[in-house]
């Protein structure tokens, strides 16, 4: 931690000499916040893999539907 002070107080928090800027060297905190972000990309790719088997299906269906209908037509004509 090269040019870093500790800010008093702050177990994990640091202020970089030459800018200024406050830098946190939490690496628990960090890991459960990108494990945080990767989950909630997981949850809505998921989402929206259920959304297109969901339309998928129904597509199917639709399909199905109509061509028992054009048999049942056919065959009491």
């Amino acid at each position: 931690m090269k040019n870093l002070i500790p800010v008093e107080g702050h177990l994990n928090l640091y202020r970089d000499e030459k800018t200024g800027a406050i830098v946190n060297c939490d690496s628990i905190a960090y890991d459960q916040y990108i494990n945080g972000m990767n989950n909630r990309k997981n949850y809505k790719k998921d989402i929206e893999n259920l959304k297109n088997e969901v339309s998928e299906i129904k597509s199917l269906l639709k399909e199905l539907i109509n061509e028992s209908r054009k048999n049942w037509t056919n065959r009491y004509q």
